[in-house]
């Protein structure tokens, strides 16, 4: 088990979930609404595990040669992204189910966690595969999944964290 791996699924599972979304016939609000309940939780969850148990450890590493980015700016960049991904959830709310308003705040929120996942999966898990060693990373795993298993039901309390404060705590 790897962190990046772990990553990787809940990326796979937030876009299955999303296309599911879409071939729902707008006029059954009692599964759209279920089915954004679940994504909605998993997106929260899933953002909340990160800035507990990855991004601190990612902050910490050293500049790689190879991106363009250091950690830190790419850090800091993550949390202004999950930011923008709790500001469309919450945009999500002033519709209703199965309008043209709604879908298009749900497509707004798949557009700008869909931004987030290929910028973290083109950088920050490269940089985590290339620096940590593989008992590093499953120990990662181990409580990412063990976070997310605790709040999987309920979610967590979705609250903006400022990103150039969260990078000087963790760094």
């Amino acid at each position: 088990m790897d962190i990046t791996e772990v990553i990787l699924s809940d990326h796979h599972e937030q876009r299955r979930m999303f296309a599911m979304l879409e071939e729902i016939d707008t006029s059954d609000r009692d599964a759209l609404s279920a089915v954004w309940g679940r994504l909605r939780i998993l997106l929260e969850v899933h953002a909340k595990a990160e800035e507990i148990l990855f991004y601190p450890r990612l902050v910490k590493l050293q500049r790689d040669l190879v991106e363009k980015e250091s950690p830190q700016e790419e850090t800091e960049d993550a949390i202004h992204d999950h930011n923008e991904i709790r500001d469309a959830i919450a945009g999500v709310d002033d519709h209703e189910v199965g309008s043209i308003d709604w879908l298009k705040a749900i497509a707004e929120v798949n557009e700008v966690n869909s931004d987030h996942m290929a910028e973290e999966e083109r950088q920050g898990l490269t940089d985590i595969r290339r620096h940590l060693d593989r008992d590093e990373r499953h120990r990662m795993a181990v409580a990412f999944l063990a976070f997310e298993s605790r709040h999987a039901a309920a979610g967590v309390i979705p609250r903006d964290e400022d990103p150039e404060e969260y990078v000087e705590e963790h760094s």
